[in-house]
Order: C-alpha cells, then structure tokens, then sequence
C-alpha cells in the first residue's frame, strides 16, 4: 500500500484537506485529468508510456528540468520493483512525489515566532503577485492565533499599495505604520518596529517592493531593510516570505530566483493555487529554489491563506483519479 493509499484510509487527515481538494479541483481537470486513463489504457509500461507521462507533468507545471530527474526516478524503481502492469505506477508516481518535496529532510513549516520578543516577517515578492493582500490575510489568521499584529507600508513607491494595506488593517483590525509614497523604505521599518515594541506587539508584517528593474538597486534596498531589522532585535532570526503567483507558472518561478539571490528566503508563499490549472508548480519551486512552500492561497476570502502540508497538497492533485 502506498502512502497516498495509508493517508485516503484516515477519514480525520482527509476530511481536513478537503480544503486542498476545493481549492485545486482546476488542477485535478486541468494538466492531470487524463493520468488515469492512459494508465488504465496503456498495456505496459514502456517508453511510449514514459513519454506519455513526462507531457502530462510538463503541462502541469511540474518544470522540464524537474520532470526529467522524476521519470528517471520512475524508471529506476519500476526496474528494481520488477513492476509491469501500468496501474501500478498509481502508487509509485505519488510515493515519488513525496520524495521529491521531502528530499529526505524533515521540513517544518511553522512561522519562527520570537517568545521573548517582537517576530517580524518580511514579504518579498514582484508586484501584482498578491504580496500585499497576502500579508493581510496573513495578519488576519495571525491575529486569529491570538496574537497582537502590526503592519508596515514598506512599499513606498507606490501609493497604492500603502493604501491597500490601510484598507487591510481597518479590515483585520491591526494598526499600520505607513508614510507618504516616496519616502525611504528603511525609515518605515525603523519606525514601524519602535512603535510595535512600544505597544507589545507580537508580530510584524512588513510590505516591501517588488521593482526588478535594477536588481543592484533591489539588493541594497533589501539589505539595508535586513540591517535595521537584525540591529533593532538584536540578532533575533526573522522570516522572510517570497510570495509567488501560481498562475505565472515557470516565469513566476524565473522571477522567485531573483529575490532568492538577493534575500535569505526562509519559506513561500504561493498564492493563487486554486486560480490555476498547473498546480505543479509546488514541486518545480521546491526542486529548483530548495526552499520549503510555508502558505498557500486557495481563494479570495481572507481565511483563505493555508499552512502547507504536503500530505493534503498530493490529496488535492490526486484526490479524483485514484479513489478505488
């Protein structure tokens, strides 16, 4: 029995990734609604099956390069597993997923909260992939948790997303520490976190630009923001959130290697995973970047923002197709 299998047996794990199963449901009839029937058509597993099964995971945007390592995986363990009945890859292709995320690493997703004093979490991103409406669904489930949040308009160069983020604190009901469009990024986040200590706040979520157009300009924003932020908590390890949009698929993941030169990314942030048909990217991210996925955004309201579980992620890419 697979580990896809052991995990659709346990009726309490999977009615809580019926969330997953939703909100990927474009994905499941997208890029993968064909899986089963090739295996259930094709009479052995041979290169023609191989090469059926790489295009299916190519268009689902699992990544060429991921891909390629994938199916040769495949091939070595249906050699070792002496495996002939196409059926059979059902548990094996999923098994292999898990594999691929895990890379035999224990992976905790849990925010790094500072129990002794104020968290931060800064959001990196390019604009339009949802960074600012990300931090105030992110500030919306934080505050859920029980904790006092704090936002900070770290995108001065452009007024909208200042505003933007004004309107997501009236609507969490968290105070934000903003200036006028123009001023120095650095400035907002010196002030925003003399402010959040002096109100005890437990958590900070700081906005930042998203401009590739100089990534010279980029990095030294980035690194000077990183400074204030190490200097003002006295060392205390801090997140720091790419946030990437699923629906741009391999130029999403081109643009999230930028700001991972330039940032110590610690976790993703991958929204819109329901608005998209190339639910692979999850796996693409992680094989190219080797950084763990932290949230995922699965709709519009602000509940919508979900910790990543990898377990419930392959229930919502398989969740249709291999049900006995």
């Amino acid at each position: 029995m697979g580990l896809f299998q052991k995990f659709f047996q346990n009726k309490e794990r999977k009615q809580k990734a019926e969330k997953y199963k939703i909100g990927m449901m474009k994905t499941r009839q997208g890029s993968l609604s064909s899986l089963k029937d090739i295996l259930t058509k094709s009479k052995a597993i041979n290169e023609d099956l191989f090469s059926k099964l790489e295009e299916i995971f190519i268009m689902s945007d699992i990544g060429i390069d991921t891909v390629i390592e994938f199916i040769e995986e495949l091939k070595e363990s249906v050699k070792t597993m002496q495996l002939t009945n196409p059926l059979d890859l059902e548990n094996l292709i999923v098994d292999k997923m898990f594999e691929l995320y895990l890379k035999d690493e224990i992976i905790n997703t849990n925010i790094r909260y500072n129990e002794n004093g104020l968290t931060i979490i800064l959001f990196v991103g390019v604009n339009g992939t949802g960074k600012t409406t990300t931090i105030g669904k992110m500030a919306y489930k934080i505050k859920q948790e029980g904790k006092r949040v704090m936002l900070a308009a770290g995108d001065t160069f452009r007024a909208g997303a200042i505003n933007q983020l004004k309107v997501f604190g009236e609507r969490v009901g968290v105070p934000v520490i903003a200036k006028e469009a123009g001023s120095d990024p650095s400035s907002v986040i010196f002030d925003a976190i003399g402010q959040a200590k002096k109100e005890h706040v437990d958590v900070l979520l700081v906005d930042t630009a998203g401009r590739l157009q100089n990534k010279v300009n980029l990095m030294n924003e980035l690194n000077k923001i990183s400074r204030i932020i190490t200097r003002e908590t006295n060392g205390q390890p801090f997140e720091t959130y790419l946030v990437i949009d699923a629906t741009t698929g391999q130029n999403g993941l081109s643009q999230a290697k930028i700001f991972s030169e330039v940032a110590d990314v610690t976790g993703i942030v991958l929204t819109k995973l329901d608005g998209t048909a190339k639910g692979g990217i999850v796996l693409a991210i992680r094989h190219k970047l080797g950084i763990p996925i932290s949230f995922i955004g699965l709709g519009e309201k602000l509940e919508d923002l979900e910790y990543f579980d990898i377990e419930n992620y392959i229930y919502g890419l398989f969740a249709d197709f291999f049900q006995s």
